[in-house]
């Protein structure tokens, strides 16, 4: 492992570059406008550094664009699925997998095989797309995420944690047959990337055992996840990341990972089971009108290829210091400038507090994605809303959600920038910031009824 982080730089060297332009302000400040000021309606081509998302955004390795030479392109039985299988048993412990083409097509397949319409389906904090399939398939989502994470100024070493008791007496609440199952979310992405202990991990089976209520895991970031344990949990030091995941692993029945995130690689996506051979033969019979044959889920045998390397790669313990490293390395040059973000910082973002970065404007003329068209006009950064916009309104009431966590996300894409990059973003935040006192709010002119921040158009408040 790096010894000196400090002193150490990126554990890898640049074999291939992609040049980057920047605009004048005067075409940022019309580009926004054009898009609405929805960044996600921006062209890629004008935009100077893109932390929109770390999903499929990484730089694979050499490793990895060898094995892409290797697809076995077969519309059935291909070797590269049989070689993901293998990895996936030899690091999660799982006799079970099937490829989808991204974590939304995982949870499209499984998630209505598990639901009854009108059950509760528990995590410690949801992200959109995964509520969204949920409400989808007929559930409803609850979080239930430990109160410290809404606390954004003060340390805590888990904040993506479940809150059990509060849980356990919703469960005793509302009925264990009205649960149709608990999902970790590894690390807690809208708590601000946090990750979640391997105590709280085997507490929440504990009571999921109790009740009888099945537990599975929302894989996307889980080496990040198994670092902090690593790097936070007493009596954990002395593990590997790998034998870290396998106990994670241990104690759900299943997972759902977009591939893109941990996996290393643009597209993919995976459900994997322990042992439950029924319920693999339902996501197999569900997985082949929806996304393709059972060996490839809508991927090329090149996607699986790369998938099984990245999820080898992922677990090297230098790739992964270096990595939440940066994430600090950012996050700290924020906080010496006065500017609010969720500490400690997580594993592949820092989130900006933009309730306090802009007091003066309330949350239904969203603030965090007022701080977003500004970061772009500013410097060309692509952010990204995690907060009231994301939240979109009550499914039954159709009243607009406030959550309490109202974040602007930079998203680190893995094995892409250099922290002369990291300097720029803190750079270009400050200048926002300097000047928050003359922002105005946002109002919404379109909003699609499902995950509206997609699509969304608004304009800025009179």
């Amino acid at each position: 492992m790096l010894d000196d982080l400090t002193r150490m730089a990126e554990p890898y060297k640049i074999k291939m570059v992609e040049p980057l332009k920047i605009l004048s302000r005067e075409e940022r400040i019309q580009k926004i406008k054009e898009a609405g000021y929805n960044p996600f309606m921006l062209k890629s081509e004008d935009v100077y550094i893109d932390l929109l998302t770390d999903s499929g955004t990484s730089a694979m390795s050499d490793y990895q664009w060898a094995g892409m030479m290797l697809g076995d392109e077969a519309y059935a039985g291909s070797k590269n699925y049989i070689h993901l299988c293998e990895v996936v048993k030899d690091i999660f412990g799982y006799n079970y997998t099937i490829p989808t083409h991204q974590g939304r097509g995982a949870e499209k397949v499984l998630f209505p095989l598990l639901i009854k319409k009108g059950q509760y389906v528990l995590g410690n904090m949801h992200f959109d797309t995964t509520k969204a399939h949920i409400e989808l398939a007929g559930g409803i989502a609850k979080n239930f995420v430990i109160k410290e994470a809404e606390d954004t100024e003060n340390y805590h070493p888990f904040k993506g944690n479940f809150d059990t008791e509060r849980m356990e007496a919703f469960i005793k609440e509302k009925g264990p047959e009205n649960i149709a199952f608990i999902l970790a979310t590894v690390t807690c992405n809208s708590a601000g990337g946090q990750p979640v202990s391997m105590e709280n991990i085997k507490e929440v089976k504990r009571i999921a055992d109790k009740y009888g209520i099945r537990f599975f895991i929302d894989a996307a970031r889980f080496a990040e996840n198994a670092y902090f344990i690593k790097e936070r949990e007493k009596g954990y030091e002395n593990k590997t990341v790998k034998e870290i995941v396998r106990e994670m692993f241990s104690y759900a029945e299943g997972f759902t990972m977009s591939a893109k995130k941990d996996a290393l690689v643009n597209i993919g996506g995976l459900i994997a089971l322990k042992d439950d051979e029924e319920l693999y033969r339902k996501v197999q019979q569900m997985v082949v009108p929806m996304e393709g044959f059972v060996t490839y889920g809508g991927l090329a045998g090149r996607d699986m290829e790369a998938m099984a390397r990245g999820l080898e790669e992922v677990l090297d313990e230098n790739y992964l210091a270096w990595r939440i490293y940066q994430i600090k390395y950012l996050g700290d040059k924020l906080r010496a400038a006065g500017i609010p973000i969720q500490y400690p910082t997580g594993g592949h973002a820092v989130f900006i507090d933009g309730k306090k970065f802009l007091p003066h404007i309330p949350q239904n003329q969203y603030p965090s994605q007022v701080i977003c068209v500004e970061l772009y006009i500013e410097a060309g950064i692509r952010a990204v809303e995690v907060g009231t916009l994301l939240a979109g309104r009550d499914p039954i009431t159709k009243e607009e959600i406030l959550p309490a966590l109202d974040f602007v996300r930079l998203t680190i894409p893995r094995r892409v920038y250099t922290n002369s990059h990291m300097d720029v973003i803190a750079e270009a935040v400050k200048r926002v910031y300097a000047r928050r006192d003359t922002l105005k709010g946002l109002k919404l002119v379109y909003e699609p009824p499902v995950l509206r921040h997609f699509l969304a158009r608004l304009e800025p408040v009179e």
